[in-house]
């Protein structure tokens, strides 16, 4: 096992300059040759950060950077560890030496800090230090700290289940180890015994806040040393020798197929935690000085010399070599194009499937709603065998979830494509968006939690998830389908009686589909599951097994396109819009007042994002006079949206204000009166009707 240290600026240090790698002695598994490479590296690295901060003075770019000065040892064994296109890395802002072992080139880096068009990680609209080439797997990483981790996860477990060669590689500062989605990473890659290498590089701060302050251990790794199958390896981060042997016996373990590893590499922070951090404000000048000494880059130009590897004129001719390539390569990067202020609109959404016009199923309507989805689920893993689903409580035995919605799943198409996950709703949608990263034709669906209102501690993936595509400049899809059992009326109380359509909608880059009938619960799957990107399908758990949302059975090829609303009857004097739960009560109204010779539109949304506008715009030019209905909360609701719409296109057309109608802005209550008093009930929408006819 690598020799385990201490962190290094907390050793005693003797009074040279320079402090001797510990690790300097070159095995049989390394060569000169590997050594001056990594020298190469190394310094192109401290270059490369160097001209990083002058570009800062300049105003030019680099309006984030994270100096990676102290981590070099680690990076360089990391990167070099990795090989391009068949293992995955998922490097965080500071890992400018990792990304430059692994496969960027200088020019490559330069182009993202300056964010011009032709930066391979993002072209401009990520922010700068974060580097990637996901042509080579380099994975674009947002911003949210160590959110990677989970990705990890999920790429390793199709790498895994597909038989491929290759290991994920998460790399991340020690504060995000606090984080609560990496300790779900890295236990469920122990539980599934996956083929990752998590990189803790442990410089002793989170921004200001010291380790001791934010770790019960100050070796963040020991947070972890209960955990099964995790191989647990501690290193100089300084030390490249030291890093390097780490490395390699952490990914042995890991080809064993025994499960995961975790390398911890003590580094020092030589400088600020980044452009805008004033570190003298916490850190004393004797703490700089004595980081100072453990310059992986110096200490490397050290032992080459004092090894008699090279000589001083050969390595700075090394040096002066990367100082003309780096010279070179900015220029190209600061004469490099801009992103175009059009091209924001690019990459929004992931392409959809296109079903082209179908005619609603006829026949009895014998098909109950969840029926509808359990079959349209089969028939989707039937046509793609890269299809796969996962959530809590889905599989087991002969239960198919809460409502038995995935029954006989697993049963038909094995463990390895339909399986329980934790209770970790952010574990379940962070996994899914590693897993679809592997191959394009994969398709997952997941439960990411047994009730919508149980979704919220996904929230943060969600968030990434959504705009993966437009900050990768397409080049990534997650191509999820987020099935959630959502609405009230079933006496749930708080956390089973939720909407959650208004607050994803209002996420760029996703889709929203609500349906209410079995028909269209069975199109409107199979378009999301067929399509790109991410789409939440939200099941109103109340419809389920109810006889009016029964529907005839279509065949395995039905779907319906997104942004294509319906029309249930069509009427002159009130239209009624709509969705969910609360269509089957705007038909009911639309019942009684047919008895009184008033005829009415009732369009059904069923696609909430994107929205059926022309839909809208006829529905409303048919009557003049629109009550929007939905059960969700009335502020910042769907309807708001609708009103917007009509206002925008129709408001010559009027005959009287739009009115909106639902949920009181009050949560919602367990008893079954409560919970009458707050949402919308069929005499509650009548009584608006009515109002509305008279105005």
């Amino acid at each position: 096992m690598a020799t385990q240290v201490e962190n290094p600026s907390q050793v005693e240090a003797p009074q040279e300059e320079i402090i001797p790698l510990r690790f300097s002695l070159a095995g049989p598994n390394v060569t000169n040759e590997q050594i001056i490479d990594w020298y190469k590296l190394s310094y192109a690295t401290r270059s490369l950060d160097d001209r990083a901060s002058k570009y800062i003075r300049r105003g030019m770019g680099w309006s984030y950077h994270a100096r990676c000065s102290g981590h070099e040892g680690i990076q360089i064994a990391m990167g070099k560890s990795f090989r391009p296109g068949i293992d995955y890395l998922f490097p965080y802002y500071r890992d400018t030496g990792t990304n430059l072992a692994a496969g960027c080139t200088s020019e490559d880096l330069f182009l993202n800090g300056l964010s011009r068009d032709a930066d391979p990680c993002s072209g401009g609209r990520h922010m700068s230090n974060h580097f990637g080439k996901p042509a080579i797997n380099i994975q674009n990483v947002s911003s949210c700290t160590g959110n990677h981790t989970l990705h990890a996860v999920g790429v390793a477990r199709a790498i895994k289940y597909f038989e491929a060669d290759g290991v994920a590689f998460s790399s991340q500062g020690d504060s995000s180890a606090s984080e609560g989605y990496t300790f779900e990473a890295i236990s469920g890659a122990c539980r599934e015994r996956l083929p990752v290498c998590f990189i803790i590089q442990n410089n002793g701060y989170g921004i200001s806040v010291p380790v001791w302050e934010q770790s019960a251990n100050p070796i963040v790794a020991d947070n972890f040393a209960g955990l099964k199958y995790l191989h647990v390896v501690r290193c100089d981060g300084t030390d490249i020798f030291s890093s390097w042997a780490a490395m390699q016996e952490a990914l042995a373990y890991i080809r064993s197929g025994k499960g995961p590893a975790l390398v911890h590499a003590q580094c020092v922070r030589m400088g600020a935690h980044s452009n805008s951090d004033a570190h003298q404000l916490y850190r004393s000048e004797e703490e700089l000085m004595d980081a100072a000494q453990y310059d992986p880059v110096k200490r490397l130009r050290h032992h080459i010399l004092s090894h008699n590897i090279l000589d001083e004129a050969a390595v700075v001719a090394i040096e002066e070599e990367i100082n003309a390539e780096q010279e070179a390569s900015s220029k190209r990067a600061e004469e490099a194009a801009t992103p175009s202020p059009e091209s924001v609109e690019l990459f929004v959404v992931p392409p959809a499937y296109e079903p082209g016009d179908q005619e609603p199923p006829q026949g009895e309507a014998n098909e109950k709603l969840r029926e509808a989805i359990n079959r349209t689920l089969k028939e989707e893993f039937r046509r793609n065998p890269k299809t796969f689903l996962w959530g809590q409580d889905v599989a087991s035995k002969d239960k198919g979830g809460v409502f038995n919605v995935t029954k006989g799943m697993q049963q038909e198409f094995g463990k390895g494509r339909v399986f329980n996950a934790p209770i970790a709703e952010d574990f379940i949608v962070g996994t899914a968006n590693g897993m679809a990263r592997f191959d394009p034709e994969i398709r997952v669906v997941i439960e990411a939690a047994q009730f919508a209102d149980y979704v919220w501690p996904a929230m943060e993936q969600i968030v990434e998830t959504s705009h993966d595509y437009w900050r990768s400049k397409g080049q990534f899809s997650p191509n999820i389908t987020i099935r959630l059992a959502s609405g009230g009326y079933i006496t749930g109380g708080l956390y089973h009686s939720q909407n959650v359509e208004a607050i994803m909608s209002h996420l760029p880059g996703v889709r929203v589909v609500a349906p209410a009938f079995a028909d269209d619960a069975a199109g409107l799957l199979r378009t999301s599951i067929r399509s790109e990107g991410l789409t939440f399908f939200l099941e109103p758990k109340n419809l389920y097994n109810r006889v009016e949302a029964r529907a005839p059975q279509g065949s395995d090829e039905y779907a319906i396109p997104f942004g294509k609303g319906r029309f249930h009857r069509r009427g002159e004097d009130l239209t009624l819009i709509s969705y969910g739960n609360t269509i089957h009560f705007c038909n009911k109204v639309a019942d009684k007042l047919k008895a009184e010779d008033i005829g009415v539109t009732v369009f059904d949304l069923r696609s909430i994002k994107p929205i059926d506008v022309e839909g809208i715009i006829e529905a409303t030019r048919m009557s003049g006079k629109v009550l929007v209905v939905h059960e969700d909360h009335l502020f910042n609701g769907i309807a708001g949206e609708v009103i917007a719409q009509i206002n925008e296109h129709c408001f010559m057309d009027l005959d009287a204000p739009v009115r909106r109608h639902g949920a009181k802005d009050i949560p919602i209550g367990f008893s079954k009166i409560l919970e009458n008093a707050t949402l919308p009930q069929i005499e509650t929408i009548e009584a608006h009707a009515r109002e509305l006819l008279a105005f």
